[in-house]
């Protein structure tokens, strides 16, 4: 019985900690592809982002304006990639060019900083540190994550 007991146990522990780290941010590999642009992702290390989902399977992008055009279009519901099964969202901040979840960055709308791909949300962690960025490189906008919208998007 303690036998049966040490083994469900154990189980659990392990499946829970492979859902953990399904939702931590990883790197993307050579041959990863952002789906919006198609351009390979990797060698855009200064601006990748990612959306986990809970099944494990996880999507890049080669900057943050891309993961919000897919974002934004997925449904809210359903059991295949849609909101509601999304385990985490990640973007590589400015200025430390560490990865951090999504929410917790602020996005400087309109800046003079270009993106793999042009024109770009540069994510940057606090007030002060997007109103630096803003000034000094002639931002017009600080958003946060659910302040972006596909207007915005599209004004880029």
């Amino acid at each position: 019985m303690k036998r049966l007991i040490f083994l469900l146990t154990a189980t659990t522990l392990l499946l829970s900690s492979v859902f953990l780290l399904a939702a931590e941010p990883v790197k993307p590999g050579p041959k990863d592809r952002c789906p919006v642009c198609g351009m390979f992702v990797a060698p855009y290390a200064a601006w990748i982002a990612q959306i986990a989902f809970n099944d494990g399977s996880r999507v890049f992008f080669d900057g943050p304006k891309d993961m919000f055009k897919f974002y934004l279009k997925l449904p809210q519901d359903g059991k295949n990639h849609s909101r509601k099964t999304i385990a985490g969202i990640y973007v590589t901040e400015y200025y430390s060019t560490k990865t951090a979840a999504a929410d917790t960055l602020l996005y400087v709308v309109g800046s003079d900083v270009l993106g793999p791909m042009g024109k770009e949300l540069v994510p940057v962690a606090g007030k002060e540190a997007a109103r630096i960025f803003a000034r000094d490189h002639g931002g017009r906008t600080i958003l946060t994550f659910d302040q972006v919208t596909d207007k915005i998007l599209a004004g880029l």
